[in-house]
């Protein structure tokens, strides 16, 4: 690693590339109740709306929006895909101090970048017996220069209901400074935790697998909090009896534990 004030021999050619895999879990039994919940994934989640969110996110990581390319498809689901260029920037927005990014706000940072793009593909999904429906949104954003993807964690995770999510973030390549020594990664990083605001901290159970040689992090989130009420869609828990309510939250944790350590579990 090495500091902000090192010279490099020409641009800085390190690549780094932030994915998120975000988790959206509900439980609607009848074939109405499904229909109505993808229903209303694909309004919440369409095209456009996607296209806002990634557009706030160029801005908080510094980016010049060169093309935006947005699909929904029929039945469900949609993707976005944005290039992104570089300029000069403020120094203040190629931070890669390891500390939480910005929450979602109307003022955003603006800048730029080079080489680079953010994708989204989003991924509805409906389990045909026990009544678990599981909306996945798949977040890539790669950068090529100084500064980090990591600071839209704190904003992208608050956009969507994330029930759990995973992270991956890995720095590639290498750039030389001007004696011709070579660095593999240009900003100092313990965990992808420490980009996450306190309150989200302490929303999640997590988990880290990092691999420091190989400048690879990863991170698993499941949010600590359980309300059946949150993950019943058309319906809330005082319609059941408290046998069913307690198949339902059953069926859902399981759901949810499966996704988080990814391994099917047995069926108690």
């Amino acid at each position: 690693m090495f500091e902000p004030q090192v010279k490099l021999h020409g641009f800085n050619n390190l690549s780094k590339t932030l994915s998120l895999s975000i988790y959206d879990i509900c439980y609607a039994k009848t074939r109405q109740q499904v229909d109505e919940y993808i229903a209303y994934i694909d309004d919440v989640y369409n095209a456009a709306r996607l296209t806002q969110i990634l557009t706030d996110v160029t801005n908080i990581i510094g980016a010049n929006i060169l093309n935006i390319a947005r699909q929904d498809y029929d039945p469900q689901g949609a993707s976005v895909t944005i290039l992104i260029s570089e300029e000069p920037v403020a120094a203040e927005s190629l931070s890669n101090t390891e500390e939480p990014g910005p929450l979602p706000k109307k003022d955003s940072v603006v800048a730029h970048l080079d080489k680079s793009h953010i994708t989204v593909h989003t991924y509805p999904e409906s389990h045909p017996e026990n009544g678990i429906s599981t909306f996945r949104a798949d977040i890539d954003i790669s950068t090529c220069g100084r500064i980090s993807p990591l600071k839209a964690l704190n904003y992208i995770i608050h956009s969507f209901d994330s029930d759990i999510v995973t992270l991956d973030y890995r720095v590639r390549g290498f750039t030389r400074d001007v004696h011709g020594k070579k660095h593999f990664i240009d900003h100092k990083i313990n965990s992808i935790q420490n980009y996450l605001s306190e309150d989200t901290r302490e929303r999640y159970q997590m988990i880290d697998v990092n691999v420091y040689q190989e400048n690879v992090f990863h991170t698993k989130m499941l949010l600590k909090e359980f309300d059946l009420d949150n993950y019943l869609f058309g319906h809330e828990s005082s319609d059941y009896s408290p046998t069913v309510r307690g198949n339902i939250e059953q069926s859902l944790r399981k759901e949810m534990y499966e996704i988080f350590y990814g391994r099917n579990m047995p069926n108690v």
